[in-house]
């Protein structure tokens, strides 16, 4: 049996063959399944629904400090017993220490899968000239908080 994410998967790939292989919007294909019968929300999935779309409202929430620097509010802990949030403001030290180093990993993981696919992309179109990937971000880092110090000031 296919896992939720396979299903939503396999549909996905069922609208591009109806409609075409072409970029697609996310709420284009959410409409059509919903239209076709292919997607409903069950009761039991609802609470889990609003805890997603909490996390969501969560991650995008920000402030501005003194120095004006915006800043992420709301900060997560994934663990054995559920992912824990709380406020940069208000949080211990050691659930920050956590979340930060859990979300150094996110991009790590991303950067390994960035690598992957641009391997891939470039083993796949050998014949043209393969695309370069710089994963040292230390000067865009550098340069994007200046960019954002020179607009506080």
């Amino acid at each position: 049996m296919a896992s939720y994410h396979q299903q939503l998967q396999q549909y996905f790939h069922a609208y591009e063959k109806e409609h075409g292989y072409l970029p697609t919007n996310l709420q284009d294909v959410a409409g059509w399944m919903i239209k076709k019968g292919h997607w409903q929300i069950r009761e039991a999935d609802q609470v889990k629904r609003c805890a997603s779309d909490l996390a969501d409202a969560l991650r995008n929430e920000y402030r501005t400090d003194s120095r004006g620097r915006r800043y992420r509010v709301n900060h997560a802990v994934r663990g054995q017993q559920g992912t824990f949030w709380a406020d940069l403001d208000k949080a211990p030290r050691r659930h920050m220490e956590k979340a930060f180093a859990q979300r150094r990993q996110q991009v790590v993981g991303d950067c390994v899968q960035l690598a992957t696919d641009v391997n891939v992309y470039n083993d796949k179109n050998a014949e043209i000239e393969p695309i370069n990937l710089v994963l040292d971000f230390t000067h865009d880092v550098e340069e994007a908080l200046l960019a954002k110090d020179g607009d506080a000031a």
